[in-house]
């Protein structure tokens, strides 16, 4: 059961990648397609950080994968992620990157440090606890992605979609508060 769900996990990671490899590429290219708009990539990228977060706690709690000091604090930064990109994506809220970018870029930064750790425990100095060391690798699947790569791919994604929502033209029914804010607020009743 536990090596299905973490081959299934392993499996949206690539997803994961290839969603943000397109988007990297959409917004380099300034190409954002109308589909991406808030109506896919909020949507899309709220699904990616409920995924991470049912996914921490099904391979802690079910699992009995015991989480290091570092895996706690990716969790601090991809946890809010659901519900400030989910409310966003149900607002239409395409400015919520200026929230959702800081939590995953902090995330990020703590995952990559994380897998240098995994590749090379002796840099890990004491920032993890001896009875759950960050050095191991509970899960590696095809043969690279471990927990906190999976991590790190959710938190490019999240940073992409948002970024995208953000640059995509706008489609009616947005709430852009930039642009319109008297528009953005409900009439008091």
């Amino acid at each position: 059961m536990i090596a299905i769900a973490e081959r299934t996990f392993g499996v949206l990671a690539l997803f994961a990648i290839l969603i943000t490899v397109g988007t990297v590429v959409a917004l380099t290219t300034r190409r954002v397609p109308t589909w991406l708009s808030g109506d896919v990539a909020l949507p899309l990228a709220t699904s990616i950080a409920a995924v991470a977060t049912v996914g921490s706690l099904v391979l802690s709690e079910v699992a009995g994968y015991t989480p290091c000091t570092l895996c706690w604090y990716q969790r601090i930064a991809m946890y809010p992620l659901v519900i400030v990109v989910g409310v966003a994506a149900w607002r239409r809220d395409r400015q919520v990157w200026r929230t959702a970018l800081p939590l995953s870029l902090i995330g990020a930064i703590i995952a990559v440090w994380h897998i240098v750790i995994e590749r090379r425990p002796a840099l890990g100095g004491g920032v993890c606890d001896p009875a759950a060391p960050c050095a191991v690798r509970w899960v590696e699947e095809f043969g690279f992605l471990t927990l906190p790569t999976m991590a790190l791919i959710a938190f490019a994604a999240i940073a992409t979609l948002t970024l995208a929502a953000r640059a995509a033209p706008a489609s009616e029914g947005d709430r852009r508060v930039d642009e319109h804010p008297e528009e953005a607020t409900e009439p008091a009743g």
